[in-house]
């Protein structure tokens, strides 16, 4: 029987969440809190009741993040809670230091932005993004308002993506309701969106590439001719026309944005009624053999 592999803790991971963590609490500490913008998730639910309670954002990062990871222990896995706890717990330690410790005067306005609301709700959002796709790309995360997502988003009907984005509305709403301010949470949106943009980067990669699907009648030619162009491998499937019940191949090819055009003119010069289908992919893993 095959010895199923499980997830290892990894030194390389512990290092990088590391990195996203202090990443993450520099763009709070040095852009969002000193103006009071508010990031997304538990991260600007810290903010806030920092905010109107005694305790520092340190302390409620870890308040109320903690219980959410081990609430998702069982399904999200020993290996994924315990990096996401550690993620958090360097961001807390990160966000004490940058406002009690290190030299740095945060209390009323960003050390590099000053008061400027947008320059300060795109760049924390920008850096906040990045410290935290990086927690996500080596197997950790930043906020546990993600892992009820997970949870609850299918019992409830929707997608994660729209369970966060209401928690995120209504986090917005109590902030502006509590502070007696639109402008503050209209400018955390700004922040929000810039985050989810960078999260994206930093998670899927600058540059995706592109998956070619091709069904056609003439796979030799067609595989020959992108193996000698580009020179990369392809894939074939077998295929039956469902109207024409005529065998055909599907031939799986990956290309990048730059070289679609070469690749489809190439294809219908060999078979001018092949059908080709692109679409983008984030990631491509290659064996090491």
């Amino acid at each position: 029987m095959k010895k199923i592999v499980t997830d290892k803790f990894k030194v390389r991971n512990f290092l990088m969440l590391t990195v996203a963590g202090f990443i993450n609490a520099f763009g709070i500490t040095c852009f969002l809190n000193p103006v009071h913008l508010y990031d997304s998730g538990i991260s600007g639910t810290s903010m806030l009741l920092a905010q109107v309670t005694p305790l520092t954002l340190s302390v409620f990062l870890l308040i109320l993040n903690i219980p959410l990871f081990l609430y998702g222990l069982k399904r999200q896995g020993i290996v994924f809670t315990v990096y996401a706890i550690y993620t958090v717990a360097i961001y807390s330690i990160g966000a004490w230091l940058i406002t009690d410790i290190f030299p740095i005067d945060v209390s009323i306005a960003s050390p590099l932005a000053e008061q400027d609301l947008l320059l300060c709700a795109l760049f924390g959002g920008i850096i906040s993004g990045i410290g935290s796709g990086t927690a996500i790309r080596f197997g950790g995360a930043m906020d546990g308002i993600e892992v009820m997502a997970v949870i609850f988003a299918k019992k409830l009907g929707i997608t994660v993506g729209t369970f966060v984005m209401i928690y995120n509305v209504l986090l917005y709403i109590v902030c502006g309701v509590l502070i007696e301010s639109w402008i503050l949470p209209l400018y955390s949106i700004i922040t929000y969106a810039a985050g989810l943009k960078a999260v994206d980067f930093i998670v899927d990669g600058f540059d995706r590439d592109k998956c070619a699907m091709i069904v056609t009648s003439n796979p030799d030619d067609i595989c020959e001719a992108l193996s000698q162009t580009f020179e990369c491998g392809t894939t074939r499937v077998k295929a039956l026309g469902g109207y024409s019940r005529a065998e055909k191949t599907i031939v799986y090819f990956v290309v990048n944005r730059f070289q679609v055009t070469r690749m489809k003119n190439l294809v219908h010069d060999i078979d001018s009624t092949a059908y080709i289908t692109i679409s983008e992919v984030a990631d491509v893993f290659k064996a090491n053999i």
